[in-house]
């Protein structure tokens, strides 16, 4: 492996090893080990880049890029078109939840409105009210359950580099 500079950015951060192997979610073990220039996975590298915020080839001291190896030199473009994919990936599956969000509150609104028609109308007693307020009162819970257990699942295989946010119940508007 080519010499890295990761013991010298992580120390322009003023970490220590413990908050850099932590941050990029790697074995202390596994830092030092690099830090004293042993070889690393191309996924070790990528996760360390990632907790220094520097593209892969900044960990190496090598000048020329083209003396990296391979692996190395496309990296950074795979880490790069991986997390625009997951981005987008993201955005689609916030999308989706603030529209759920805004469904739940048309069909509510809507409800309300047929309520307040038909008691106009002397069609329904004013105890149906009951039901809007029972309705507006279990929408988020029930809502939040459905999200959470029949829906996630399909929403991880349909976006699988998404992952489930607390998109806000007025995100929608």
């Amino acid at each position: 492996m080519n010499e890295t500079r990761i013991a010298t950015l992580r120390r322009e951060r003023g970490w220590t090893q413990e908050r850099l192997a932590e941050t990029s979610g790697i074995a202390v073990r596994t830092v030092q080990r690099l830090e004293r220039g042993n070889d690393a996975s191309l996924e070790t590298l990528s996760a360390i880049a990632r907790a220094l915020e520097v593209p892969v080839r900044e960990l190496f001291a090598q000048d020329d890029l083209a003396e990296l190896d391979p692996g190395v030199r496309g990296l950074d473009e795979r880490t790069e078109a991986a997390v625009a994919a997951a981005a987008t990936q993201q955005a689609a599956r916030d999308r989706f939840v603030a529209g759920f969000w805004s469904f739940s509150t048309a069909v509510g609104v809507v409800f309300g409105i047929v309520t307040v028609l038909l008691l106009v109308l002397h069609v329904w007693s004013a105890l149906v009210f009951l039901l809007v307020g029972a309705y507006w009162a279990v929408r988020q819970p029930v809502g939040r359950f459905l999200l959470d257990t029949v829906l996630g699942s399909r929403l991880d295989r349909r976006w699988p580099l998404s992952s489930a946010t607390d998109v806000p119940v007025r995100a929608a508007r």
